[in-house]
């Protein structure tokens, strides 16, 4: 850890931030809007810096979860005409890495959910089945 990269870091007010110096992970939890309409479910996800590559999406047991990894980008200083090579003052961006999980309502179709993936935003769309309605049960007399 360098000098600018200490002084930078006491003025940010994220713990992620002060330890991504010494090479911690850091977590980062997306943003979701979910909307409901009388055919489906839709729920849109902010991630920008991904692509539909970095991201894995899973039902399992009316559970959908939404996870991604991110790796450290490996990249070498340049060196310029007549000094050094040159070397980082700040790298913050490491490691990140995330999992989110909702529980579906019962009428999810799971067989024909969705997922598309444009300009950072996941959207994930779930259609709805009907439920059975409830049975009304004669009561006969013995």
């Amino acid at each position: 850890m360098n000098e600018l990269s200490l002084f930078d870091s006491l003025f940010n007010n994220s713990m992620d931030d002060v330890f991504s110096g010494y090479g911690c992970r850091t977590t980062v939890v997306p943003k979701v809007d979910v909307k409901e309409t009388k055919d489906s479910y839709s729920l849109d996800m902010e991630l920008p810096g991904r692509t539909e590559n970095d991201v894995d999406i899973e039902i399992d047991h009316n559970t959908l979860t939404i996870a991604s990894k991110q790796e450290e980008q490996k990249e070498e200083a340049k060196k310029e005409k007549g000094s050094d090579k040159e070397k980082w003052l700040i790298k913050e961006r490491r490691y990140s890495a995330f999992s989110r999980s909702f529980q579906l309502p019962e009428d999810v179709d799971a067989e024909g959910v969705k997922a598309s993936f444009k300009n950072g935003i996941l959207n994930v769309v779930m259609p709805r089945k009907a439920l059975a309605a409830p049975k009304r049960i004669a009561i006969e007399c013995a």
